[in-house]
């Protein structure tokens, strides 16, 4: 009798082995708590039958061994060619420790936005690094955490200037010099809101005539100039002056804020991030003092914890524009943190001396092209620049491109005539001589030694002076630095984040080893199509899928965040709406929908009208029909959030979007609970008329610490012909490049093939498992806020911690508790204020859902404790919450135990986490506002 026993375990099994969480013998025991006889019977239970999918879900999964052969399959369909394009894009060298040990690091690439700033305090100091680093470079005194990119950070540049300008104009300039992909989303944003774009000659500016204007600096076609006259006669209009720039170009150029600039803005893409096709890579933007309450996007401040010691923190919180709803300036609510860290790191790495050093050899490559083009008879422009010049070639444009290309190089094609040339960091001897072989010159170009810029235009002032930037550069100092600032933080590595509506789920390693492979980083994004073929499959594989998950018919990738995705859905309703003559600009937004929803609408030069919830959330129904009735035929789009944000599937959402095609809107479903719906419910069928999907929520893309995402929007036939247009050539794009950050569109892709159809669609099944897993554990211990018609949540559900408050207990107190048992907190006092909303993920096991079910019990005692009088509130380990180190170590007087207040139930004994510091003061950091690295010895004075 043989002892072979034949198994059935698939060990390549992605999806059901390394994705999702839970085994079947535990969903077994899942299953047996919520009171479901089955998955199937719970999913019959939670997502309606009348809006449920025909048709499953059906493409194969690949294993990880097979993903990655058909990665490499692609990958080699590109062409890696030395892109000299420039136009906002360089070559740059990662140095491997970087790429090691930050953006290959899971510490670094899985961490979530730092809300939470006592389990943050490593990613907050190298933000903080990177707002020194551009507040130096540029001159000014203050700069924000990062943008999407260059374009975007222009076009909010120009809506700070046209809030914070004097002048009454209704124009904008734009240099036209400026990059042009800049301009096209300058002039995408200015339309909606009013606003006039001159575009001219910097020579024709009318000061007296707009009330900002933007300059490139240098130029796109590599001119530099000192811009201070022009900035003075916009002063004296009562104008604000706006320069894009170049870092690397500022260690050697003078600052623009010594020159008088109000706002920089620009790429950090060029400080050793790769250029990925078009992204990620992190924008900046630095401004004067007086104008840093009007600035978007996230600023990193320097506050105290509650024992005066130094903490990092984001200040002036009420700039996530979201919050102000309506009354929003800007929908900005997503950074670029990992490509920020990774170029704060590089300027550390480097120092000021070695970038200096860079950006001193790429001048001087640049100047032996340009001195080598000379001598042989060529006319080359301008006489002064930085990396940049351009070469009149006549009608031999299209065959010196071709000589170029067969020699490895890309050049810029500049109107008929001419053509571009940007050296940058990759640059070397090789290179100059293929490109000078490509003009006909065989002749050994000699090194230049003197500079193409004025001694009027070199830089004199000092710049990243702070103590971190002078650091010992050897690698085991540096690896020691990032490794110490990691372990400040607590990311997904070390623990589940349960945030709601913000889907921490697993970032598996296969997903992402792609992306570093030079066959995807090192294509420039305007480089010529047939470069990029494995791109196009890639991105045209992906569409596909994600037609086929969504029930749309066509997809544009060029949005770049969440936010960015429901501004570019709007702006093609309204596009729709303008081809048909017709005059509508009422947008219907419920009080449940997403937060940046309002904020999209009014960027869109929307009017919002709100929208009742009914008491068990849902959306009224009756109030709803009375306000899309009241709007008629000016009713354009109604943007609702489905599973709502309150955590559940409403069963009257196909009349919503039925009362809003009778009066001639359009539907727009936000994409944030996707990750409900992917394989069980189609937006696009239920009457959606488009959606933007989070990629870096369902589709697996990581948070990067806020920031990269990417937010593709989908639409159905009608709105296709009104997607964005391709930022070089068409009309209405969004950011700056036609694919938006297309290295990480590569993530998702991974996590579709490995996944498979049956794959995705079960992760749904197990997330929505998860979460009434939680919402059943707890309901006995709080209150679970929203259920659905059946008493079951979706995919997350919202604890309610109001009663409480009469106790003293606060949802801050609960949340930084959560700290001291080793988990992120919940997404907290939103939607509804006052409550945490969770959302497990697919990808968490039994064990650590129970750990942290365990922890809140434990926390529900203590909140016993307090509403009982056995300690005040004042007193109890909540309002101490997180303990640090020096709490377990020092004098200890409190009414309860080290023991119940640093190892609390749920804590890991041998591996617990530690918070750098204590509970932040937010009050503090927001009337002391420092926005660059304090120096060193103001440690020592808060240490004494």
């Amino acid at each position: 009798m043989t002892r072979w026993t034949p198994t059935d375990y698939n060990p390549d099994d992605f999806a059901n082995r390394r994705h999702i969480g839970p085994s079947p013998a535990e969903m077994a025991e899942m299953l047996k708590a919520v009171g479901a006889d089955s998955l199937d019977a719970l999913i019959d239970q939670t997502v309606p039958a009348a809006i449920r999918q025909d048709a499953a879900l059906d493409w194969p999964a690949l294993s990880e061994a097979a993903l990655l052969d058909r990665m490499r399959q692609v990958a080699a369909k590109n062409t890696v060619m030395t892109s000299l394009i420039g136009q906002g894009y360089y070559g740059t060298v990662t140095p491997p420790a970087i790429q090691r040990n930050i953006l290959e690091n899971p510490a670094w690439y899985t961490a979530y936005t730092p809300y939470q700033p006592e389990i943050a305090q490593g990613r907050l100091e190298a933000l903080l690094n990177f707002q020194t680093m551009v507040a130096d470079l540029t001159g000014l005194p203050v700069a924000n955490a990062s943008l999407l990119d260059e374009a975007t950070a222009a076009a909010e540049a120009m809506a700070m200037a046209r809030r914070q300008s004097k002048s009454r104009a209704d124009a904008f300039f734009v240099a036209h010099d400026l990059h042009p992909q800049t301009i096209a989303v300058i002039e995408t944003r200015a339309a909606p809101l009013g606003i006039r774009i001159v575009k001219a000659s910097i020579d024709d500016l009318q000061a007296d005539q707009v009330f900002g204007a933007i300059f490139q600096y240098p130029g796109t076609y590599g001119h530099i100039r000192d811009l201070t006259p022009e900035i003075s006669a916009l002063h004296a209009a009562g104008a604000l002056a706006v320069v894009a720039t170049d870092l690397l170009a500022l260690c050697l150029l003078k600052a623009p804020g010594e020159m008088g600039a109000d706002i920089a803005v620009g790429s950090a893409q060029r400080f050793g991030v790769p250029m990925g096709y078009g992204g990620p890579h992190a924008a900046f933007m630095s401004c004067r003092d007086d104008l840093k309450r009007a600035m978007p996007g996230r600023i990193v401040g320097v506050s105290i914890d509650a024992k005066g010691n130094k903490a990092y923190r984001l200040s002036l919180q009420t700039r996530e524009q979201h919050i102000r709803r309506e009354k929003a300036t800007s929908n900005v609510c997503t950074a670029q943190a990992l490509l920020a860290v990774m170029a704060s790191f590089y300027a550390v790495f480097h120092g000021p001396v070695g970038l200096r050093a860079i950006a001193q050899r790429v001048h001087l490559h640049a100047v032996t092209v340009a001195d080598a083009l000379r001598t042989a008879g060529a006319d080359v422009a301008p006489e002064a620049f930085f990396d940049t010049i351009t070469v009149k070639v006549g009608v031999g444009q299209a065959g010196i491109l071709a000589a170029a290309r067969h020699r490895g190089i890309n050049l810029r094609k500049v109107g008929r005539d001419r053509v571009g040339i940007s050296v940058d960091e990759t640059t070397d001897a090789g290179v100059i001589t293929r490109l000078l072989d490509a003009f006909g010159i065989s002749d050994t170009a000699a090194p230049a030694t003197a500079p193409a810029i004025p001694d009027a235009l070199l830089r004199e002032s000092d710049y990243l002076t702070h103590p971190v930037f002078h650091m010992n550069r050897a690698e085991s100092e540096m690896m020691r630095y990032m490794r110490r600032l990691s372990d400040r933080d607590l990311a997904l590595d070390r623990a589940m984040i349960p945030l709601g509506s913000c889907t921490m789920k697993l970032n598996a390693a296969a997903e992402m080893m792609p992306i570093t492979w030079p066959e995807f980083g090192a294509l420039h994004p305007f480089a010529p199509a047939d470069q990029a073929a494995g791109y196009a499959e890639a991105i045209a594989d992906l569409t596909e899928k994600l037609c086929r998950i969504t029930g749309y018919d066509a997809f544009s990738m060029q949005p770049n965040s969440g936010a960015q995705g429901e501004y570019a859905g709007l702006l093609t309703i309204a596009a729709y709406h303008r081809a048909r003559g017709e005059d509508r600009d009422v947008c219907l937004i419920p009080v449940s929908a997403h937060g940046t929803n309002p904020a999209s609408a009014q960027m869109c030069g929307m009017k919002v009208v709100v929208v009742k919830s009914a008491p068990n959330g849902d959306i009224d129904l009756e109030d709803f029909a009375d306000k899309a009735a009241k709007a008629g035929d000016r009713l354009a789009a109604v943007m609702i959030t489905y599973p709502s944000t309150h955590g559940v599937f409403e069963d009257t959402v196909r009349e919503v979007c039925d009362i809003t095609h009778r009066h001639g809107g359009q539907v727009y479903i936000d994409g944030a609970n996707m990750n409900a719906l992917v394989g069980l419910v189609k937006p696009g069928e239920i009457g959606g008329d488009v959606s933007h999907l989070n990629l870096h929520k369902t589709f697996a893309i990581p948070h990067g610490g806020g920031g990269p995402g990417m937010g593709p929007i989908g639409v159905k036939s009608h709105l296709a012909p009104f997607l964005p247009g391709d930022p070089q050539t068409g009309e209405g794009a969004v950011s700056a490049a036609p694919y938006g950050s297309a290295s990480i569109l590569l993530i998702s892709w991974a996590y579709c093939l490995m996944m498979g159809g049956a794959g995705l669609t079960q992760a749904t099944r197990v997330a929505i498992l998860n979460a009434n897993y939680i919402a059943s554990r707890l309901a006995g211990a709080y209150p679970i806020l929203f259920m659905g018609n059946r008493g079951r949540v979706a995919h997350e559900c919202i604890i309610d911690t109001r009663p409480f408050a009469e106790h003293g207990v606060t949802v801050d107190d609960i949340a930084k508790r959560l700290i001291d048992n080793g988990f992120h907190a919940p997404t907290m006092s939103w939607p509804v204020a006052g409550t945490l909303m969770v959302e497990p993920t697919e990808s968490e096991t039994k064990a650590e859902i129970d750990r942290f079910i365990t922890a809140l019990l434990a926390i529900r005692d203590e909140i016993t404790d307090v509403a009982e009088g056995r300690i005040a509130a004042d007193q109890s380990p909540l309002r101490h919450a997180p303990h640090t180190v020096e709490d377990l170590v020092a004098d200890w007087d409190r009414a309860y135990s080290r023991e119940q207040g640093c190892f609390p139930a749920g804590a890991f004994r041998v591996d617990k986490y530690w918070p750098p510091v204590g509970r932040v003061d937010n009050a503090y950091g927001d009337r002391n506002l420092v926005c660059t690295c304090p120096p060193l010895e103001s440690y020592a004075e808060a240490a004494e």
